[in-house]
């Protein structure tokens, strides 16, 4: 077998621009396990959730109020002047 004479990549017979990778190329049969093992990573990430497919986290809760202004307390008032 001649490995140096095959193609990486094969003109397919079922379309008139399509191609497919050699699997009798050293190199065309890299890129098929590479594919395979970055299309089942993704699937496995995908279905757990996990990586750049990870839900947002929640939006952490208010603790302070809208605005800073709050009315005195009618106790604390010292009263009126002379």
């Amino acid at each position: 077998m001649h490995d140096d004479d095959e193609p990486v990549f094969r003109r397919s017979t079922w379309g008139t621009n399509r191609y497919y990778y050699n699997p009798r190329n050293p190199l065309g049969l890299a890129l098929i396990v590479g594919t395979m093992l970055f299309v089942g990573t993704m699937l496995i990430l995908v279905t757990n959730r996990a990586g750049p497919f990870k839900p947002a986290p929640d939006p952490a809760p208010l603790t302070t109020p809208p605005y800073d202004y709050s009315r005195p307390s009618p106790w604390s008032s010292s009263p009126p002047g002379p």
